[in-house]
């Protein structure tokens, strides 16, 4: 996974009046946890630019000024209501043989077969929750759509998961493909054949099953 550098300074003081006073000065609190003591430091808001303002997933290399370095993923962030300014950022602490939780996000590839007949491709999850090694933490979970057809649901258990878990119940649907207006007029060429995918199924056989 690839990794953002924020440079930071360790705070002395935190009470409200000292990080009232960082804010001010364009500087944002955060408290790096996971380690055998909190710590405390602060950093330019236009240091977390990269590693908020994205849909990718990274993790973080902390560098303060008095030469701690910390590697970790961003836990929890604060906005502010109205002007949407970072107000506070939680950090995690990383450690090679400690295994940690993220939000990873869903990279969708192919061209479902459903799509193509009329259907609606509908991302029921753009990123998933996995727990993993911090060096077995992926950039992305791939969910190929190329066999589904009108009616089918990816579920989470067709996903690639070897290196890391999955902190979602099996039967956690990733995507599906819906039946469309414009579908209903054009009969789809899948709906005669009985095999189907696999860990997906149709709308009909799940109400079945329900």
């Amino acid at each position: 996974m690839k990794s953002i550098t924020i440079n930071g300074s360790q705070r002395e003081s935190v009470g409200k009046k000292a990080t009232k006073a960082l804010r001010n000065a364009g500087q944002v609190p955060c408290v790096l946890y996971g380690g055998d003591n909190p710590v405390h430091f602060s950093a330019p808001e236009l240091a977390f630019s990269k590693l908020v303002y994205t849909p990718n997933a990274h993790t973080v290399v902390i560098e303060l000024e008095n030469g701690d370095t910390y590697n970790a993923i961003l836990q929890d962030i604060q906005f502010h209501p109205v002007t949407d300014n970072i107000l506070h950022i939680d950090f995690y602490q990383l450690f090679d043989n400690k295994e940690v939780t993220m939000e990873i996000p869903v990279q969708f590839t192919g061209n479902s077969r459903g799509v193509r007949n009329g259907g609606v491709l509908r991302k029921n999850k753009r990123s998933l929750r996995v727990k993993a090694l911090p060096g077995n933490l992926p950039d992305y979970i791939e969910a190929d759509i190329t066999d589904l057809k009108i009616g089918n649901k990816l579920y989470i258990t067709a996903l690639d998961s070897e290196d890391f878990k999955f902190m979602h119940p099996d039967n956690t649907v990733v995507c599906q493909v819906r039946r469309s207006r414009a579908s209903m007029a054009v009969a789809d060429d899948d709906e005669d054949e009985d095999e189907d995918v696999p860990a997906t199924e149709t709308d009909d056989v799940a109400a079945v099953k329900e």
